[in-house]
């Protein structure tokens, strides 16, 4: 079992991570260990604990900004939001829900580092395109801050956005900064009833171009949406409209006369639309053990990619227009690990392995592989980074 070390200062961290530069000594970082279970399980004699690092630092809601150290709990920003009617905007989704970990213990720290979003993707972005800036310590030991509290504060290399998506392999945030925006007043969903998966991207396609301002489009399938909160036997197609309420009320009428073609339509009220998106963004109706997929491909081909994997599970759903499927396979020993790759490489998408036993995450690639030439700049940016690969070692790639 790893040794932990839970510095509760940026400067203990920087203390901490010197340490370990000069002595190559790898690292296992994390927060609260909500996204412990995603990509390869990493080997490290000490664990880097940022729990302790927590607190909002700055939240200035006139300027729709917010600071705070790394291991503040997301759970705790958004209720401080809430307070002001104001929210992160791209909609974190609770990753440690999907293997089993408690509801809430993401920490700010965490949904940049993995690059966190939820159904409101295709409207307002990923946590990249909301952070502002960061302090962090490099694998060198060094330390560093990139960005500020502005929007139009970059010049040079954004290495704000270079840390999203990274999973603590190139450097340890102590702080991070976010623009936050105002909550909307009211929400609608729209749903169609009883579509196949082709007619849905089509009708989520047409809603996306529509002038409605739709902010979520998600297709369950029948066997998924008689587990969700609005239970049905039949297949949902969801279209979310936010805003404010005449607006919201009109924008709704507009859309249910453009989709007629499609059949059967209703709308979803504000309470059953929040509890349904919540439950579409944290993934609930495939909450469980099986090892679980995360594709992602262009909308149009969303159904395709499905087809080809019949056989791998009969649960999935689509979210984000059909651009991300989340797939169960019921292999538990491969996960289908190979057919998964031929197809989305046949669409040209990619996919991650966001559920399996640590044995399968150390069998298969639970990122998706990259091109050499990709592969070769990852490994350069990598050792720019952290030269001893000494922060969360071979999580993303083996060896690297």
């Amino acid at each position: 079992m790893a040794t932990i070390l839970k510095p509760e200062t940026a400067a203990a961290v920087l203390e901490t991570v010197s340490w370990a530069a000069a002595k190559a000594t790898p690292l296992e970082v994390c927060g609260q260990g909500s996204k412990r279970g995603i990509g390869r399980p990493v080997q490290a004699e000490y664990s880097l604990d940022l729990s302790a690092l927590s607190g909002v630092t700055l939240y200035e809601p006139d300027e729709l900004v917010l600071s705070a150290r790394a291991g503040t709990p997301i759970a705790e920003i958004e209720k401080l939001l809430a307070g002001n009617d104001q929210e992160l905007a791209f909609e974190p989704m609770d990753m440690g829900l999907l293997n089993g970990e408690a509801a809430g213990q993401g920490t700010i720290g965490g949904i940049l580092a993995a690059n966190v979003c939820g159904p409101r993707r295709i409207k307002s972005g990923s946590a990249r395109d909301h952070v502002l800036g960061i302090h962090a310590v490099s694998g060198r030991g060094e330390a560093y801050k990139s960005g500020g509290r502005v929007v139009k504060n970059v010049t040079g290399y954004d290495l704000s956005k270079g840390m999203a998506g990274s999973w603590g392999t190139l450097a340890v945030a102590t702080d991070v900064t976010f623009k936050v925006l105002p909550r909307a007043e009211t929400q609608s969903t729209v749903a169609l009833h009883g579509l196949t998966d082709r007619q849905a991207v089509e009708a989520m396609c047409a809603a996306m171009g529509s002038p409605w301002e739709v902010s979520s489009a998600a297709h369950l399938p029948a066997a998924i949406a008689e587990s969700m909160p609005a239970g049905t036997d039949r297949a949902l197609t969801l279209l979310r409209i936010e805003g404010f309420g005449p607006s919201v009320a009109y924008r709704c009428g507009k859309l249910v006369e453009q989709l007629q073609p499609f059949g059967e339509i209703d709308i979803i009220d504000v309470e059953k639309s929040a509890v349904l998106w919540r439950a579409v963004r944290d993934v609930t109706p495939l909450h469980g053990t099986n090892p679980l997929w995360r594709v992602s491909v262009a909308p149009a081909d969303g159904p395709s990619v499905t087809a080809a994997l019949d056989g791998l599970g009969s649960r999935y759903f689509y979210d984000w227009s059909g651009g991300l499927i989340w797939i169960e396979s019921d292999d538990e020993e491969n996960a289908g690990a190979k057919p998964v790759r031929h197809a989305v490489q046949s669409f040209g998408g990619h996919a991650t392995l966001m559920r399996g036993s640590p044995a399968l995450r150390t069998a298969i690639a639970p990122f998706e592989p990259q091109a050499p030439a990709l592969a070769a700049l990852s490994k350069r940016l990598k050792g720019s980074f952290d030269p001893n690969g000494i922060l969360n070692p071979g999580r993303m790639v083996a060896g690297v």
